[in-house]
């Protein structure tokens, strides 16, 4: 059976572990740190990233988007729509979700790895304004929930469980239908609900 190595608060990780769900793809999960950069991590992907999926046959796929085309390829496509029209907007959306996520872990690493006198708030700030306006355009047009969702939604979902774990309170006011379909998301697909970041 094929690993995957993750972090459960990992916004990616946790992408990667619900498309995988969703597709019916069984994998067992293999929690890693990357903090210490442990060799099981960077012999399977030299940046010392994840999540990294690891083959029956011992190959390893890196980064997320990667990982999500070679489960739809695996899957027969019930991760991305076949009208290229409709895969371009999943794609779109997985894209602008992952982005998102960038924004937040450069502000999360800013605070962690810096002594409190020399963190850059304008840094910060830059990051938190694209995430803002990232949401506010999710939260004028959500994404629809229909019965056979893609991984753009998937990604939506994972990024908005980083959110609040990350940034509780911070990312929700003037944001209600984001937060309801967030709140659908877990209605309709309770099965994926566990697997959101988590700390």
């Amino acid at each position: 059976m094929p690993k995957l190595f993750y972090s459960p608060a990992s916004p990616y990780s946790g992408k990667v572990r619900m498309a995988a769900a969703y597709a019916g793809i069984p994998v067992v999960t293999v929690t890693v740190e990357t903090g210490p950069q442990p060799a099981l991590l960077t012999d399977a992907n030299p940046l010392g990233k994840i999540p990294v999926w690891i083959t029956d046959d011992g190959q390893s796929i890196y980064d997320s988007r990667v990982i999500t085309q070679y489960l739809n390829r695996l899957s027969g496509n019930k991760l991305f729509p076949r009208n290229a029209d409709k895969r371009l907007d999943a794609e779109r959306l997985e894209a602008l979700a992952d982005g998102i996520c960038d924004c937040l872990l450069a502000i999360v690493y800013e605070r962690r790895g810096r002594p409190e006198e020399i963190i850059h708030q304008p840094w910060i700030d830059k990051q938190w304004s694209k995430v803002t306006r990232a949401l506010d355009l999710l939260n004028a047009n959500p994404p629809k929930l229909p019965k056979a969702i893609t991984t753009g939604q998937i990604a939506l979902r994972a990024a908005i469980g980083y959110l609040d774990l990350r940034f509780p309170g911070k990312w929700e006011k003037g944001r209600p239908r984001l937060k309801r379909w967030a709140a659908r998301f877990d209605e309709k697909f309770p099965e994926l609900k566990a697997i959101v970041p988590q700390g």
